[in-house]
């Protein structure tokens, strides 16, 4: 099977944009969750796991738009773009956040309570120290660590998925050429 490198960029921007407007959606409750712990517990416990079932299907109705059997690398790749494109829609509304919504002091109180967090931990004198004498980010660069953080995802649960659909094609198998002949 040869792969059209040009649909896999066109279909995960596509539904990368479902994806992501999804994520967007699920952000405000994010951003809830600091007047209201319940939000946090929807975003995290209820929300998050959706997008795992998102990305199966968006992959799943991908393998179908390219006639029905895809490889685990092509559908790893597509799982990579998908969450790539996600995250570069969602940075839009973190980015809005982090400059014009949340207190000036947001970022820089946010990494002093995780300072004081992993002392409490007991982690290490030297990660501590690190992390204690990094610059406050902008909120520029939050949106684009959101960016590279969804890609980094997407590098990770797009393993299950792929290894799924790879192995439900027409045959049922992984390897496409062990198919039983009748």
């Amino acid at each position: 099977m040869e792969e059209n490198k040009n649909s896999v960029i066109k279909s995960a921007m596509s539904y990368g944009l479902l994806l992501g407007l999804f994520w967007a959606f699920k952000y405000v409750f994010f951003i809830l969750g600091y007047t209201s712990s319940s939000f946090f517990l929807l975003f995290h416990q209820a929300l998050a796991p959706v997008t795992l079932i998102l990305a199966y299907i968006f992959t799943r109705r991908y393998r179908m738009d390219i006639g029905g059997k895809i490889s685990f690398f092509h559908a790893w790749q597509f799982g990579i773009l998908l969450y790539l494109f996600a995250g570069i829609i969602v940075s839009l509304e973190q980015f809005v956040f982090y400059r014009f919504l949340a207190p000036p002091d947001f970022i820089a109180n946010s990494l002093q309570a995780t300072v004081k967090m992993l002392k409490q931990a007991d982690l290490g004198p030297k990660m501590v120290e690190t992390i204690e004498r990094m610059d406050v980010p902008t909120p520029i660069s939050m949106a684009m660590m959101g960016i590279l953080n969804n890609t980094f995802y997407g590098i990770i649960f797009s393993i299950p998925v792929a290894a799924l659909l790879c192995r439900n094609n027409a045959t049922g198998n992984i390897n496409e050429n062990n198919h039983l002949e009748n």
